[in-house]
């Protein structure tokens, strides 16, 4: 059973975070960082504070023994406040060589989804597995979650993915990849769509 994750201890939080955060360090996203080895700090330290957006706005969900989260957020209630605050929350924190690469690869594929964005939808935020419980179905009941919120709020969910294994894995589910776009470092943002009984808009849709 997937539920929203609230009322956290700190002791469960920072494990998540640390989770989280181990799983990201290997993704394209953050190709500019250098070897995983030279960015693994930097990146927990990303992905602890974007955990914490996630979390602190009510769009983190997991499942029941927090093996598996998934982040969810529903672009007619996008909060801006905390938002900012992560943002400056990321300055403080990370090199800021680091952030304005970052900040160029992400301005540089962050109009990808834009086709789907434009209207009302359900932003997949991140999908995360504990590295030692994958292989057991939990990514499967994440999406296919994701997909039943989509189904009751009767609008797309969107999915955006730097790495081509997620993308192929978010086609399986039954997700269409509707467009790519590929950045001057080389890294391929895969943006993915779903509604109920649609094909992204058929006779659209960018072939592999």
């Amino acid at each position: 059973m997937i539920r929203k994750a609230e009322n956290l201890t700190a002791e469960q939080l920072e494990k998540i975070r640390k989770t989280i955060g181990e799983s990201f360090v290997s993704n394209e996203l953050f190709h500019n960082w250098g070897s995983v080895s030279e960015r693994h700090d930097d990146v927990l330290k990303y992905m602890s504070i974007y955990v914490d957006y996630v979390y602190r706005t009510k769009e983190l969900y997991t499942n029941e023994d927090m093996t598996g989260f998934i982040g969810l957020e529903d672009s007619a209630h996008a909060p801006v406040f905390p938002r900012i605050r992560m943002i400056f929350r990321m300055f403080a924190g990370i090199p800021y060589k680091k952030i304005k690469a970052f900040l160029h690869f992400a301005n540089q594929i962050g109009r990808s989804n834009e086709k789907f964005a434009k209207e009302r939808h359900l932003d997949a935020l991140m999908v995360c597995v504990d590295k030692e419980h994958r292989g057991k179905g939990i990514a499967s009941d994440l999406v296919r979650f994701a997909m039943n919120k989509s189904d009751e709020l009767g609008i797309p969910l969107l999915f955006d993915t730097d790495m081509k294994e997620y993308a192929d894995m978010y086609r399986h589910f039954g997700c269409e990849l509707y467009n790519t776009l590929t950045a001057d470092n080389g890294v391929t943002r895969y943006s993915l769509y779903y509604r109920k009984n649609s094909s992204a808009d058929a006779g659209e849709k960018t072939s592999l």
